[in-house]
């Protein structure tokens, strides 16, 4: 992509983006997650009703009367958005690679975020971290991580999704909210741990990006695949209805495995196809969390 296709697909990312945060979003987006930390503020007199917890034992000890520590929710949040630039990242059958599709819901996270007044960082990892760009605030920034997305080429063909993580918790000195933009090709085995960890400490948002093609083999005949991230060349009868039966049942069974995952560990996710449009789901996300939130 030269410079000049790069900054007009950027514009139009940045103009779809910011219609949608204005519209679809209503101003919402983010105000549910729990990225926000607590800071301590003051010490004052225990009152009735005040959770025993919070007690300050010490100054109550010199105080010969009890006090408690009062804590404040830090209003900035920041957003990390993680984004798998793989091999795998680069296939798309209906007219939008996974990869594009990732940098609009990038800028769509970003232009929230900015909106409300909180800063956004960026790591592209394949089977190692890539780039990382600091978190800070603005439309600038913004677009200057769009553009990152679009026009990086990874050197590598793999994945490797718990290093990522890992890099996560040594960058980041604070909780976030951590969006991990990915199409989790990948054995669950190999970051469940990091995944774990990683959850702990941040708000984790696994959004997962599909081709329709990899749930759905099209029966067009004798064909050759390629595996993206190995370069393996495989020839398969895609006329096949027992290679269809059996295509579509893995593929059925490695998204179960991987959405049990997410949900053994409580992880609000949401799975995106590149040919679908994609402010619904994320609507229902916030929704749901907003409920939850409230209750």
């Amino acid at each position: 992509m030269i410079d000049r296709e790069l900054l007009k697909e950027v514009r139009r990312i940045e103009i779809a983006t910011k219609r949608m945060v204005n519209q679809a979003m209503a101003g919402s987006y983010l105000s549910v997650f729990k990225g926000q930390g607590m800071h301590f503020e003051e010490v004052r007199q225990y009152q009735p009703g005040d959770d025993v917890r919070t007690i300050d034992w010490n100054v109550s000890a010199r105080m010969q009367d009890l006090y408690v520590k009062r804590f404040v929710e830090e209003r900035e949040l920041t957003v990390m958005l993680l984004v798998d630039t793989s091999g795998s990242m680069s296939f798309g059958t209906r007219g939008r690679e996974k990869r594009a599709l990732a940098a609009r819901l990038a800028a769509l996270f970003a232009f929230s975020a900015i909106k409300n007044n909180d800063q956004v960082g960026l790591i592209l990892f394949s089977e190692e971290v890539e780039r990382f760009v600091p978190p800070k605030k603005g439309r600038t920034h913004v677009l200057r991580l769009v553009r990152e997305i679009l026009e990086h080429e990874s050197p590598a063909r793999r994945t490797n999704i718990g290093r990522a993580l890992e890099y996560l918790s040594r960058v980041t000195t604070r909780s976030s909210v951590a969006m991990l933009l990915s199409d989790f090709l990948e054995p669950i085995a190999s970051y469940e741990r990091e995944l774990r960890i990683a959850n702990r400490r941040h708000d984790l948002v696994p959004v997962v990006l599909e081709d329709p093609t990899e749930r759905e083999l099209p029966a067009v005949g004798l064909a050759a695949f390629e595996d993206p991230e190995t370069g393996e060349l495989v020839w398969v009868d895609t006329s096949s209805r027992a290679v269809q039966a059996e295509y579509r049942d893995l593929a059925a069974q490695e998204a179960l495995q991987r959405d049990q995952l997410f949900r053994r560990h409580r992880i609000d996710f949401v799975p995106l196809t590149t040919h679908l449009a994609y402010a619904q789901p994320l609507v229902s996300l916030l929704r749901k969390r907003a409920r939850r939130a409230y209750h």
